[in-house]
């Protein structure tokens, strides 16, 4: 039986980690105060997630996906002063994964990858 972190760390399914590294990411700048850490983990997460997605959907939306990780980082600062930093980062998270899903983790991406 396939549990779903199985499916996590194969690739099947990326949004998790899309989403867990926006979160992530954020925590590990906050807790240690090193903004720099928390790009790290950022990076990491949308590198891993790219890798998986250009596989999978081939480049174009791969970028497209990564420009969206990207947005919606931007989006979680410039919303931050309204909502709160906390609900803004889940607020994007829950974005981003929810793209993702869409695009590249759904059945209608199963099909063969294109540039």
């Amino acid at each position: 039986m396939t549990t779903a972190l199985d499916r996590v760390t194969s690739g099947e399914l990326t949004w998790p980690v899309a989403s867990a590294s926006l979160v992530a990411g954020f925590a590990v700048a906050q807790a240690t105060g090193v903004r720099p850490l928390g790009g790290i983990v950022l990076a990491l997460g949308a590198g891993w997630c790219a890798l998986h997605w250009r596989r999978r959907v081939g480049i174009g939306r791969a970028a497209g996906l990564v420009g969206v990780y990207l947005a919606m980082f931007v989006l979680s600062h410039v919303i931050a002063g309204a909502v709160g930093t906390w609900p803004a980062v889940l607020l994007v998270a829950a974005v981003t994964g929810v793209a993702v899903l869409l695009v590249a983790d759904g059945p209608a991406s199963r099909g063969p990858a294109t540039a």
